[in-house]
């Protein structure tokens, strides 16, 4: 599996390159923005490291460029640890956040699970699915495509994972715990910024009104369920 790095830092991209290689990963190194993008576009990845701060086009527009096209996993590194430079992050379209220093073992981990999850979200995409219809939304299982009123939304694999859940159980309210567990299929170890960054970017591409949604509603002090028609 192929990894672009991005990471102004020739010591910490050094030894990330380095362990990464003993975890038996293929590791790509960029050092700024413009040379990050050249190689993400020529060449195949199953994810990628992205530093925030590095010269000539920052982290933030870098995961712009990609995600233009790409729902490959980005996970962002980081050495700004507050919730608002988590959840900037996480709703411009990153998969994960890890703060500088940071254990290379966790790091390991991390890169795993989310590696794992985007494959397992492609080998869904061929399996024969129904096509669920709430109001003028329709989800096409079977291709993993979503529609309102005719035209094409793209949903990262974790926004269109939320929004399955809660239409084919359009009854049943999810706690965020259960939401974590089902999408991220990991342990919920209690922060809540996830879950809530992804139902607000999913919210702002589904909803006529993202603050009066009516496919997403909240039940307070509860989680969510599927609102519409």
């Amino acid at each position: 599996m192929k990894i672009l790095l991005v990471e102004d830092d020739l010591e910490i991209s050094t030894m990330l390159k380095n362990f990464l290689a003993t975890e038996n990963y293929e590791v790509v190194t960029a050092y700024d923005g413009e040379s990050a993008c050249e190689k993400f576009f020529s060449e195949d990845y199953s994810l990628v490291l992205l530093d925030l701060m590095i010269p000539k086009k920052n982290g933030i527009e870098v995961m712009g460029k990609i995600r233009e096209s790409s729902t490959v996993p980005i996970i962002i590194l980081s050495a700004k640890d507050t919730d608002f430079d988590k959840t900037l992050g996480l709703s411009l379209g990153a998969d994960d956040y890890i703060t500088k220093p940071f254990s290379v073992t966790e790091m390991a981990a991390r890169i795993k699970a989310n590696i794992r999850r985007n494959t397992q979200y492609a080998a869904g995409a061929s399996m024969q699915r129904p096509v669920l219809i709430k109001g003028t939304l329709t989800m096409n299982l079977n291709d993993y495509s979503v529609k309102k009123d005719g035209k094409e939304i793209e949903l990262t694999a974790k926004e269109f994972e939320i929004l399955k859940l809660l239409l084919q159980n359009p009854k049943k309210v999810y706690t965020k715990e259960q939401i974590y567990s089902l999408v991220w299929k990991d342990a919920y170890l209690g922060d809540e910024n996830a879950v809530n960054v992804h139902i607000s970017r999913l919210r702002t591409k589904i909803e006529d009104n993202p603050r009066d949604p009516k496919y997403i509603i909240t039940v307070w002090g509860i989680g969510y369920k599927a609102g519409g028609d």
